[in-house]
């Protein structure tokens, strides 16, 4: 009987042997089983940045104001808060939000500025908060893009470039004179 086992023990390492003559792939090892659950949004990074922004855009305008948005996300464990914006495209940026105000939506300089939560996200979006930009020095064309700098609270600042895109929503009247009132169609939006 040990005649066939030794025989048997041949062929299953002949049959190993000529099944990978033909392949030139190194072999791997299987990842070890997780009873863990497999979370879909990628876990902070602690050597990335506390700071990150997804889908920054820029409205495209030909003169006058305009506004930044995206999603500011806070990959650390405690609030970040940002105080100030800055941009080559304009020497006046303001962090804005939107109120109601004697029935009226109107945009106004964020108090204290866009407070991202550790850990969690701000969303900067038409007729909500935004980056406002006064008096640009260019125009803004669809698929330009524009740096703009973010500073924080503890003094540390965040860079990133925003897209240009025509966008007709939410109607904000960015022209200066007035209270930059919501819903009032102006050349702005039309961009």
């Amino acid at each position: 009987m040990s005649s066939r086992l030794a025989l048997s023990a041949f062929a299953v390492a002949a049959v190993l042997a000529i099944s990978s003559c033909g392949s030139q792939e190194t072999p791997t090892a299987a990842a070890p089983a997780s009873s863990a659950p497999v979370s879909s949004a990628p876990a902070p990074s602690p050597t990335g940045p506390a700071l990150s922004i997804t889908d920054p855009w820029i409205k495209t305008t030909e003169k006058g104001m305009t506004a930044a948005f995206g999603t500011l996300v806070n990959n650390s464990g405690s609030d970040i808060t940002v105080v100030s914006g800055a941009t080559p495209l304009s020497s006046m940026v303001e962090l804005h939000e939107v109120v109601e105000n004697d029935g009226k939506m109107v945009m106004q300089p964020k108090e204290g500025g866009f407070v991202i939560p550790a850990n969690g996200s701000h969303e900067l979006k038409p007729g909500g908060d935004h980056i406002m930009l006064m008096s640009v020095s260019e125009a803004v064309k669809p698929g330009a893009e524009i740096e703009f700098t973010l500073t924080l609270k503890d003094g540390g600042t965040f860079t990133f470039t925003a897209l240009g895109k025509d966008f007709a929503g939410a109607k904000e009247d960015y022209q200066p004179g007035g209270d930059m009132n919501m819903g009032e169609e102006t050349d702005a939006d039309n961009g």
